[in-house]
């Protein structure tokens, strides 16, 4: 297993000309690839080392396949223009003008970068928060477009491609077992996918910029004057603004924390909240708000936890399931692929 010393980062601060010596670390979070292969030699390491001066530094180790030396370094130059730009997100440090360096650290070899700790995480998502959140949102868009900034890696949030958010490919895996159900019903919504994706498939072609990529997963603080920033960019990639934007408001709408006062009807308030907050920095177009019934639909048809479970509840797949239960979850994805919901805001 990786690990590192006092030494290791005191070294490593060093080299980023850090003067405060580094009194003590804790881990902030830690990937366990070697449970799963005990040769693995990846590693995602993030520790927060605090100095004599009073101030606190994360320290990020890292090697993955999907995100090289190079791959690092211009995520973190995006976050760097971002900062220099005005918005609020952790200052990066630099060693030999790079801010990602490769070390040699106990048998491992791993790209290393280094910033200011920021305290504030954000974690419960009240409409304020999603306003605030849309609005920082739409500055980074503007500064990115207004920079021609680029990062070359995938992004989670693509919906021309695999994401994070739905899955059509779950759907399709399944097709022997739901064509003998009801093959009718089964070409109905694959005729139906196909619509709203010609109908969101231009905007695959419009030129792409960097966004942060993973705004909203717990990757937002605010300062002690109310702004709110955000940190994180190992998501980081090129991607459409208006899929950035939208599949981001359905993130934070659906996959967080909320106060009690909004149970039961915190998705509708905070995509709202989100989405109004977003707009009144960066409009969308005619033509996207043209286009976002279908994108908004074709997310909440496939969405992920909806294509590997029939009935939640109970936890059963569709391979588990009976023809009856199995028809109905059909029927239940071709009804939203149909719901056309409107720009809110």
């Amino acid at each position: 297993m990786f690990t590192v010393t006092i030494d290791d980062i005191r070294t490593i601060l060093r080299d980023y000309h850090i003067n405060a010596e580094c009194s003590s670390f804790t881990e902030l979070q830690r990937y366990h690839y070697e449970e799963n292969d005990p040769t693995s030699k990846q590693v995602r390491l993030i520790v927060k080392g605090r100095l004599e001066d009073g101030h606190s530094l994360v320290i990020r180790f890292k090697n993955e396949e999907d995100a090289p030396q190079d791959v690092i370094e211009e995520q973190c130059r995006f976050a760097a223009m971002l900062y220099e730009h005005g918005i609020e997100t952790p200052k990066a440090y630099v060693s030999d003008g790079s801010f990602a360096r490769m070390y040699s650290i106990n048998g491992y070899d791993v790209v290393v970068t280094v910033e200011e700790f920021k305290d504030g995480e954000i974690k419960t998502v009240d409409p304020q928060t999603a306003k605030d959140t849309g609005e920082l949102l739409a500055r980074m868009h503007n500064t990115a477009e207004a920079n021609d900034f680029h990062v070359n890696c995938e992004v989670l949030f693509d919906p021309l491609a695999p994401n994070d958010l739905f899955f059509y490919e779950s759907f399709e895996k399944k097709k022997e077992r739901l064509l003998g159900i009801d093959s009718d019903l089964y070409y109905s919504i694959v005729k139906k996918h196909e619509e709203l994706i010609s109908h969101i498939a231009p905007f695959g072609k419009e030129k792409r910029y960097a966004v942060q990529g993973d705004i909203s997963d717990c990757n937002l603080y605010r300062t002690e004057d109310g702004r709110m920033g955000v940190f994180d960019f190992n998501r980081c990639g090129d991607n459409s603004f208006f899929f950035d934007a939208v599949m981001q408001a359905v993130f934070e709408s659906r996959l967080m924390d909320y106060p009690e006062e909004l149970d039961g009807h915190q998705e509708e308030i905070i995509f709202k909240s989100f989405l109004e907050g977003y707009q009144q920095i960066r409009s969308f177009t005619a033509e996207q708000k043209e286009a976002f019934p279908y994108l908004y639909a074709l997310i909440i048809a496939f969405w992920g936890i909806d294509m590997k479970w029939v009935d939640n509840k109970h936890t059963v797949t569709v391979d588990e399931a009976d023809d009856v239960s199995v028809r109905q979850w059909m029927k239940d994805i071709l009804e939203r692929e149909s719901t056309m919901c409107e720009v809110p805001g």
